[in-house]
């Protein structure tokens, strides 16, 4: 491609809006433009990106087995009627109706389509099991779209679905699926992890999303430091303590703490680290046989926190979990919030398991201003249960019992689920299994976020000059930057004859022929992150030498200009 042909719209300053680097970098280099909130014009140079993107999932998907479709981005309510997610999914659902007032939406995803297409087109388990992706623009109407690319209302996914005749046959698909998105993400050169995760809206009991490890990232990962264990903070698991607790010091006493409600101002007052203080959490428990509604004491360490999806999966504690009203509280139980702890309380106590290690420790006396100190278990106070409840943090033992876990941002950009009979079953997609019986299929799903890697890629890619790209994303592999190309005839002979050996070879390389300053092609060049490239001037083409500069390490160095096309055809031979 000559650069003069192409549309290189590179701008020297951020938008005032852009908050993260890859939303400034994508508009600075010209790869994408706002046309409205959470909406995005791809330009040549950015769509080059996504292509390759494109390329290298469409690969891995044929080669795991899975055949492309395509499925119509407007679907029907009445299928969304029939899975039941058409209320539950939420305002995220764009809607809307035909000029003959029928209901529609338009996709964020399609269990609901495929699984109307597998009913219709498979009767017998002879015909599974079968797997179809497509790669498609979806839409969530986002409230608050920000990020440019990273939450964006429109956007470019692949997702897949396979359909099994039970568990087993999904699981090795499921599998496959793991493999090809690590072949994926491995390929375009990312720093990732796989995750344990949970399911959300889509369902099913096994998931795991892809991360790209990035500063920017909106969700806490959590993975060994010593092994391959990794998962969501909301799902990684704290162990049981395996240590003796500490030989109580300390008397219990009750101190004066006026106004003092929260961790921080008692931990402050009493001159104590956080870790030693207990803070005490009341919420309904579930309904009892006589219609009533409990209330269950979750206790923490000061410094923990709480994480509500392992407490709502607790049987005493109903899902979704809700805080006590503090009206309640005091009318029933006498005791005024902040100032709540385990001495004497009479209800279900479920203590996290880095509590139940403390000794002399810190919380509320169940009397207004007052907390105790010294306070130990079995002398002062018990507990009904210790279990996990808190977020874990750097530095805990992994669960897998190999190494500390680590924990660090990262950016979703695959998820893959065992949805298991959910869909099949709501929406009568039945298939006769080998005794001729009748029964629900058994359905994967496996979502890819192709615009969400270009970003994420320039996040875990750049530097303070620009992008630095993967190679397999890169919109071009190298560029040519002739000095005085419009003038200097020896210039432009070499560079043209350069130009059309290197894509003889296959090598995808933009010729920078604008009738600009050489600054001006150097900056763009590093702006937009090309990994190599090589300048081509008179004084060099008099010596018998070129330059060539490497994006990612920042290394220069003379080529002759006899060894110039093979040296290229090294570096591309390594990067294969």
């Amino acid at each position: 491609m000559r650069a003069s042909h192409f549309l290189i719209a590179t701008q020297k300053e951020s938008p005032a809006d852009a908050e993260i680097i890859s939303h400034q970098l994508m508009l600075r280099t010209g790869m994408i433009r706002k046309l409205a909130a959470g909406l995005y014009t791809w330009l040549p140079l950015g769509l080059r990106c996504l292509r390759k993107v494109e390329q290298v999932v469409r690969q891995e998907m044929d080669a795991a087995g899975a055949q492309e479709l395509l499925m119509p981005a407007i679907q029907p309510a009445e299928l969304w009627q029939e899975s039941g997610r058409w209320n539950d999914y939420g305002l995220e659902l764009l809607r809307l109706q035909d000029r003959h007032l029928r209901d529609f939406c338009v996709g964020p995803t399609h269990e609901e389509v495929i699984t109307a297409l597998a009913r219709r087109e498979f009767s017998s388990y002879k015909q599974l099991p079968i797997n179809f992706y497509q790669i498609q623009t979806k839409f969530r109407d986002e409230v608050r779209p920000r990020f440019g690319i990273m939450r964006a209302r429109e956007f470019i996914m692949k997702d897949a679905y396979s359909f099994h005749i039970d568990q087993p046959s999904l699981q090795q698909t499921y599998i496959a699926m793991h493999q090809a998105y690590t072949n994926i993400f491995t390929r375009l050169g990312l720093e990732f992890r796989a995750v344990n995760a949970d399911s959300g809206s889509i369902g099913g009991n096994t998931s795991q999303e892809f991360h790209v490890l990035a500063s920017a990232g909106e969700d806490d990962i959590a993975f060994s430091d010593n092994s391959d264990y990794a998962a969501n903070v909301e799902l990684a698991t704290t162990l049981a303590p395996n240590q003796h607790r500490t030989v109580p010091t300390q008397t219990l006493q009750k101190v004066h703490t006026p106004s003092h409600k929260t961790i921080d101002a008692v931990s402050q007052f009493l001159a104590l680290p956080r870790s030693q203080c207990v803070k005490t959490i009341l919420v309904l428990g579930v309904v009892d046989e006589h219609g009533q509604q409990p209330l269950v004491a979750l206790l923490l360490r000061g410094d923990h926190h709480l994480n509500k999806l392992k407490a709502e999966k607790h049987p005493l504690v109903a899902s979704p979990l809700t805080l006590a009203p503090e009206q309640r509280i005091r009318q029933e139980m006498d005791l005024e919030p902040g100032f709540i702890g385990p001495v004497g309380l009479k209800i279900s106590i479920l203590a996290d398991f880095a509590v139940t290690t403390l000794a002399d420790f810190t919380c509320g006396a169940n009397s207004i201003d007052h907390h105790y100190i010294g306070t130990n278990w079995e002398r002062d106070c018990s507990y009904t249960e210790a279990i996990d409840l808190r977020y874990v943090v750097n530095g805990d033992p992994s669960p897998c019992g190999q190494g500390q876990l680590v924990i660090k941002r990262g950016i979703e950009v695959g998820h893959i689920f065992q949805l298991g009979d959910k869909y099949a079953r709501a929406m009568n997609a039945n298939i006769l299994n080998e005794h001729g019986q009748k029964q629900a299929m058994w359905m994967g799903c496996y979502g890819i976020g192709i615009s969400r890697i270009v970003a994420a890629a320039i996040e875990q890619n750049h530097d303070a000059k620009g992008i630095v790209w993967p190679i397999a994303i890169a919109p071009f592999e190298l560029i040519l930057v002739p000095l005085n190309y419009d003038k200097s005839y020896p210039v432009k002979h070499y560079t043209d004859k350069l130009y059309d050996d290197l894509q003889a070879q296959g090598i995808d390389v933009l010729l920078d022929d604008r009738s600009v300053r050489a600054g001006v092609k150097f900056n763009d060049a590093e702006l937009i992150g090309i990994p190599h490239r090589i300048v081509i001037g008179d004084h060099g083409i008099k010596a018998e030498v070129l330059e060539y500069h490497n994006r990612n390490t920042l290394a220069s160095q003379d080529i002759p200009t006899a060894q110039v096309l093979d040296f290229i055809k090294k570096i591309f031979t390594k990067i294969v």
